[in-house]
């Protein structure tokens, strides 16, 4: 059966159309550097970039330099000037960080530490159209948070300060709060909408949308019970792609600003958390992709207990419409953390099956099994031209460590691979981390370096990003790995 399946896969690897780098999103007028600004590359979360990698153009070997800020940075968002804004964890307090990275020596020129919140509450931001970085902290403040350079003095240094604060915290205390009891959610991520406004989701399922001009906020109450762990997508026309942990949903803004449920599928969440997840339901961020608006479909995977599936529905229906249900991986040993790549009708993603988490969100269910070899592996999966179906292109082996990132330019898929000394799925202190480049036509891999090894350069299936000079800025769990053209 493997031999016949690997002969069909090969055989439709001759055939298949080669894939197609458009349409990617258009740019979001509200977000700074396109491809960059965002954890998962743009508000759809099509984790695909324009900007030249560094292996682009001539360019046929990397260099990387580690840089240590003890703390872990999940959120590495490029300026347009090439300086890294970073969304760091302190190892000592548990706080959000903000460090101004140097473009070039990639050392911290200004930090700001922030209140500590829920574990996931500061990992999700985005760069706006003045690069400042937006996010909610630890006491339901939208900030806007400014690097900048002070002239002022004869010794000129940067600063990074808060240049805007709006209180969320009755909004998002609006569906839960009692007498005996104030404070009863906590924000999860926010993003950028198409319309001069800020999307925010909770930990309990309430969606809110800021709007910049006139200061209102909307919300929306999702079902009872159904919580949010991981980020959500936007598009411009005032569409927002978000999972619970029972169902994914496709949100409408309306021409008077309300918020509206234009469909809602349920899933299969599974009957327990994986090892390699980070909470029970889906641990993907839903991703807006397609062949000419790069908006036609919205993605997810589900949790089922054997074998999780991608799932992919149409964006513009008035129901759910499920135009493709694939099995991803191997029956046992299949999971992942990860939003997927969406371009095209093309879907790229890795597993996270077996994934060592030094820690997990507080209050979620223990893993089933508690501990499991990292099993790894990437498939590429592409829809019928006539939507009525999906088939597997190819599947690899790689121990993906880090969300893979596509340049639509190189045409490769950026990642860092994991491995051991012995080569096998035992996940250990001391394993090694391998910066690598795949050819999204076939799977294999065309390049890797080695970029670390130990606790310290764990990527932690945290998001790199691409920024100016073909620069890839990986966050680990001590800090931020640069990575650029020899």
């Amino acid at each position: 059966m493997k031999a016949n399946k690997l002969i069909l896969t090969f055989s439709l690897m001759l055939v298949w159309p080669a894939l197609a780098l458009e349409p990617r999103p258009i740019p979001n007028p509200n977000v700074g550097l396109d491809g960059a600004a965002t954890m998962h590359s743009d508000t759809y979360s099509s984790d695909t970039t324009p900007l030249v990698g560094p292996l682009g153009g001539d360019s046929q070997r990397v260099k990387s330099k580690s840089i240590s800020l003890a703390a872990a940075c999940p959120t590495s968002l490029i300026r347009k000037d090439g300086h890294p804004l970073v969304l760091c964890t302190n190892m000592f307090g548990l706080n959000p960080v903000v460090h101004i990275l140097n473009k070039d020596s990639g050392l911290s020129m200004a930090k700001l530490n922030l209140p500590a919140g829920s574990l996931l509450g500061g990992v999700y931001a985005y760069l706006d159209n003045q690069d400042r970085l937006v996010m909610v902290d630890g006491k339901h403040n939208l900030v806007r948070v400014k690097a900048w350079r002070d002239t002022s003095r004869i010794i000129k240094r940067w600063k990074v300060t808060i240049d805007e604060s709006v209180s969320l915290t009755e909004a998002v205390n609006s569906h839960c709060a009692t007498a005996s009891v104030q404070d009863c959610d906590s924000v999860v991520s926010i993003n950028a909408g198409g319309l001069n406004d800020v999307w925010f989701v909770t930990k309990q399922g309430l969606v809110g949308s800021y709007d910049t001009e006139s200061r209102d906020i909307k919300t929306l109450k999702l079902a009872a019970g159904e919580e949010v762990h991981n980020s959500f997508s936007n598009t411009l026309d005032g569409k927002a792609g978000i999972a619970t942990n029972e169902a994914l949903y496709l949100i409408e803004l309306d021409a008077q600003g309300g918020l509206n449920i234009q469909w809602r599928a349920q899933y299969d969440s599974g009957s327990h958390r994986k090892p390699g997840q980070l909470s029970k339901g889906t641990g993907a961020t839903p991703t807006f992709f397609g062949p000419e608006t790069g908006a036609e479909y919205l993605m997810i995977t589900d949790n089922n207990d054997y074998q999780t599936s991608l799932l992919v529905y149409k964006t513009d229906a008035q129901q759910a419409e499920l135009i493709c249900k694939y099995p991803l991986f191997n029956e046992g040993t299949s999971g992942t953390e990860n939003s997927a790549i969406g371009i095209g009708r093309t879907v790229i993603v890795a597993s996270t099956y077996g994934y060592p988490y030094p820690k997990v969100p507080d209050g979620v269910p223990a893993a089933v099994p508690a501990k499991a070899d990292f099993a790894g592996g990437m498939m590429r999966i592409d829809l019928y031209d006539d939507e009525s179906g999906c088939s597997e292109i190819w599947q690899n082996t790689l121990r993906s460590s880090a969300v893979p990132k596509l340049s639509t330019v190189d045409n490769l898929v950026y990642t860092v691979e994991r491995r051991n000394v012995m080569n096998s799925g035992k996940a250990k202190l001391v394993d090694s981390f391998y910066f690598t480049a795949i050819d999204p036509e076939t799977g294999m891999t065309q390049y890797q370096k080695y970029i670390g090894g130990g606790f310290f350069s764990d990527t932690l299936q945290m998001a790199g990003n691409i920024g100016p000079k073909q620069v890839y800025w990986q966050g680990t769990v001590g800090g931020m790995i640069r990575i650029s053209p020899r």
